[in-house]
């Protein structure tokens, strides 16, 4: 697992997350037989922002990918786009895997690694106003999951077939930034 912890500053994440407060949001979807919303399976929301912000996201995820890249070996070659996700109180995602074969999203197949990018911090984390729980918990294949508790600015990177997920998310909302490289 690749970690960059203050890969944002405070102030940045808390101007993507206002970008987000103002903008539209709908219930994020997952891979299954087909793009699905499940909210036995995932509770949070896609939240489409205005593009100068996207653009800035992005070109941040850009200039660290040779460093992701080195650090796992591995060539990567594009980056699917950045995706905006509020976990509302009560939200998270069950165990899954970002890497899939879907028909009507091709590029889930191709994806290698796996970004997130924590925009507030956990309780846990170190912010006694903020959300409990929203771990990001792994689990690589031969040992014990690893639990991530969220820190603002901090950058994750693992592989798209490691199983994960987000744990319950409690007392107010979790927001992150995703996205993979292919």
């Amino acid at each position: 697992m690749f970690t960059a912890p203050g890969f944002l500053d405070r102030a940045t994440c808390g101007r993507i997350r206002r970008a987000m407060d103002a903008g539209s949001a709908e219930p994020a979807d997952v891979l299954g037989d087909g793009i699905q919303t499940r909210l036995d399976v995932r509770r949070a929301s896609n939240v489409d922002i205005e593009p100068a912000v996207i653009g800035d996201v992005e070109r941040r995820l850009d200039a660290a990918r040779e460093s992701i890249a080195e650090f796992f070996g591995v060539a990567l070659t594009g980056r699917e786009g950045a995706s905006f996700l509020r976990y509302p109180d009560g939200g998270f995602y069950k165990p899954h895997r970002d890497r899939g074969v879907v028909a009507e999203w091709p590029a889930a197949a191709v994806r290698q690694i796996a970004v997130v990018l924590f925009l507030n911090s956990a309780k846990e984390g170190g912010d006694a106003d903020s959300f409990s729980g929203g771990v990001l918990r792994l689990y690589p294949p031969d040992r014990e999951p690893i639990d991530i508790v969220p820190v603002q600015g901090t950058l994750v990177a693992f592989p798209s077939t490691m199983l994960h997920e987000v744990t319950r998310v409690g007392d107010a909302v979790r927001d992150v930034v995703v996205d993979w490289f292919y």
